[in-house]
């Protein structure tokens, strides 16, 4: 086969080397080679342009490489051979010249017209090689990351005839992916669209009922209900603290702190507080008989917050004591944790939820028979608890697959799904003794990102802003779905996740178009333009822009109920006989 091809290289040569070093090659191209459109090779497409791909026979396989920039010199001599054979000469003489950064290289597969691409190459070619178009089969065995066995596919991409992008799951979630761009470039629907087509797929080749997936989805803006709510394979199970259903409220019990979350929300200082607070921990979780012999205080065991208050209250002495007077300050802070209703209907520690229920519900039952997706819907989270809730969340998520592998002695596969992640895992300052809630939250991701590979714990992160997110988690990243990014520093971040020779395609991010994104690292072999598939209405995120002049003109329709959103605002909730709830102290009433 591949002779035939090499027979082939003078119809579909365009060039020749005229450099070559181990990460740029340089390309003359000859008279005869397309100006705007490539008509020999297979079907029609644009040539030159940047960032094509092109073919150099090298021994029994061909180079591929990528083109950076195209230029034109002028050369007093042609380059057409038709030209030097009568003799002929024009001056000046345009010279195309253009410089290809070497990806990896492409051999014959084990059937006709099957093409096998792998990054690397074993030789580079010499001064003078041809530099070919490669047909659409070749072309499409470049960026096409797999068959359809076992592939998603997320998109297409303009660089090979709108070829499909395919990846395998294995490589996307199993170790860590990124999903980075500004505010609407499309960052969100790629996230939905990754997990929506996972499932489809995944379903299509299950043997019967529904696939033994899980996703958990941690949502700080309330965007992913409506993506997950129209119903079928994606349904999910949605998880919020105003929810209509008693069984979906939000429910993180103070019982499942350990010691570095209490100690950060209530702002335990090192010297007295700290080890006095992990004493009362330690003491209120062994008041019940049935854990009497408990001597670690991060189990998590049930306890109430009153035994708590009252074992910090007995350890810190006779009021007027130098000891009790260091603790006021810290009961203090504990009381009014426990006292405000908007934290105590997330942290509530009623019997009613157990550890066993807890994680039925939001990691999933039995062979995923209760849905494959969960949805924690942080937006109405108060301010202040709401990193100490994240943290302790992807904690216990995190402990649990880390049991069941040493219970089971194999993973549990999940993906655990962080939105706006520069607010959660936040670059922190390792030189000082006090670790406020932002970097415990960070911290329990960094473990993730570390650890959570072996356990069978995926993570994809999906931000904004790169370059504030905590340098560990982003190195643990393994795949990166680029959108567009304006912001210098975000780009500096970016580019420095690939090699030299492959950042031709990063030059692209402040112009990438809404839905357009650069695959690359893990999941690809080489980075690639993708134009994601499409999503309906109904299962994209709510993260669209305010439309203005629709709403000023009319054209949609917009009408105010502010006597209901009050209500609900300053919990004016009445019972069966009219009472009215109880106002909190922050809410304006």
């Amino acid at each position: 086969m591949f002779h035939t091809l090499f027979e082939r290289a003078g119809s579909l040569q365009v060039g020749t080397v005229e450099t070559v070093s181990p990460d740029r090659i340089e390309v003359i191209l000859i008279g005869e080679a397309p100006e705007s459109v490539a008509l020999n090779a297979s079907v029609p497409r644009p040539f030159p342009r940047v960032h094509d791909y092109l073919l150099i026979p090298v021994d029994d396989s061909f180079l591929v490489g990528q083109v950076e920039w195209i230029r034109i010199d002028r050369e007093p001599f042609p380059t057409s051979r038709a030209l030097q054979n009568t003799g002929l000469v024009e001056l000046p003489y345009p010279r195309r010249q253009l410089k290809l950064n070497p990806l990896g290289t492409l051999r014959a597969g084990t059937t006709d017209g099957q093409y096998l691409f792998q990054r690397g190459a074993d030789a580079l070619p010499s001064v003078g090689a041809a530099v070919m178009l490669p047909d659409i089969c070749q072309l499409r065995s470049v960026v096409e990351l797999g068959s359809d066995q076992g592939r998603i596919t997320i998109g297409t991409t303009p660089l090979a005839g709108h070829a499909e992008v395919r990846v395998d799951p294995n490589r996307l979630f199993g170790r860590h992916l990124a999903v980075l761009g500004n505010t609407g470039s499309g960052k969100s629907c790629s996230v939905a669209g990754l997990i929506r087509w996972s499932l489809e797929q995944a379903q299509s080749r299950y043997r019967s009922g529904r696939p033994n997936a899980r996703f958990i989805v941690l949502d700080p803006n309330g965007e992913y209900t409506q993506a997950f709510s129209d119903g079928g394979i994606a349904q999910a199970r949605i998880f919020a603290v105003d929810s209509d259903n008693a069984e979906n409220a939000l429910k993180v019990p103070l019982w499942f702190w350990n010691s570095a979350e209490w100690c950060s929300v209530t702002r335990a200082s090192p010297g007295i507080q700290r080890p006095l607070l992990i004493r009362a921990l330690r003491e209120a979780k062994a008041i019940r008989t049935e854990y009497a012999d408990a001597t670690d205080e991060d189990i998590p065991l049930p306890f109430s917050g009153k035994d708590l208050e009252e074992r910090v209250e007995d350890l810190a002495g006779p009021k007027g004591k130098f000891q009790y007077q260091n603790m006021e300050p810290l009961i203090t802070r504990i009381r009014t944790l426990l006292a405000n209703p908007r934290l105590v209907a997330i942290i509530d520690d009623t019997e009613d939820v157990t550890l066993q229920q807890w994680l039925q519900n939001y990691i999933g039952k039995n062979d995923a028979e209760d849905g494959c997706v969960s949805v924690i819907d942080l937006s109405l989270v108060p301010s202040e608890v709401i990193q100490i809730v994240t943290a302790v969340i992807a904690r216990l998520i995190f402990d649990a697959h880390q049991r069941y592998v040493n219970q089971e002695k194999d993973s549990l596969p999940t993906v655990l799904v962080m939105e706006e992640a520069h607010t959660f895992i936040k670059r922190y300052r390792e030189d000082t003794e006090y670790q406020d809630a932002a970097t415990v939250c960070c911290q329990a991701f960094e473990r993730i990102a570390r650890e959570g590979r072996k356990f069978g714990l995926g993570l994809v992160l999906s931000s904004q802003r790169p370059h504030e997110i905590s340098p560990t988690v982003l190195s643990q990243c393994n795949t990166f779905l680029l959108h567009r990014l304006s912001n210098d520093r975000d780009q500096e971040i970016v580019r420095n996740l690939v090699p030299e020779n492959l950042r031709g395609l990063m030059r692209e991010l402040p112009m990438l178009l809404s839905q357009t994104a650069i695959l690359l690292g893990w999941a690809a072999e080489l980075p690639v333009l993708v134009r994601m598939n499409d999503l309906k209405q109904e299962q994209q995120p709510r993260s669209e822009d305010p439309e203005f002049w629709k709403v000023w003109t009319a054209e949609k329709d917009r009408t105010i109920d502010w006597n209901a959103i009050v209500n609900v605002w300053q919990g004016r909730r009445q019972d069966n006989e009219g009472r009215i709830g109880a106002v909190e102290e922050d809410i304006p009433f």
